[in-house]
């Protein structure tokens, strides 16, 4: 018979160390329903990608002055590389800002 070099393997084994049961503390789960993010940039045509209008711009960033990830802003990967690449001349040219002071 070999003994286990880890003394935790032996606990989990014999089931101590685990939490016991309690009933009513499990909450049951919720659905959650995502709704697929579109383009916006797909989607209508005429809202062109341009550092000069940081109006646009500034729905792509956060508070704290951040770039939006894809997977929030539901941009597709060819307008999101666009969004950052305007973004990042816009703040080269003092027109967004790199940082939010508190």
């Amino acid at each position: 018979m070999t003994t286990p070099s880890n003394p935790r393997s032996n606990q989990q084994r014999s089931g101590q160390g685990q939490r016991p049961n309690r009933p009513g503390m499990q909450r049951p789960r919720k659905r959650f329903f995502a709704r697929k993010k579109v383009c916006r940039f797909c989607a209508d045509s005429k809202v062109k990608i341009n550092y000069k209008n940081p109006d646009i711009l500034r729905i792509y960033l956060t508070e704290r002055g951040k770039i939006v990830p894809r997977r929030i802003s539901g941009n597709c990967a060819k307008h999101q590389r666009e969004v950052t690449r305007a973004i990042k001349r816009a703040r080269n040219l003092a027109l967004l800002p790199y940082v939010v002071a508190d």
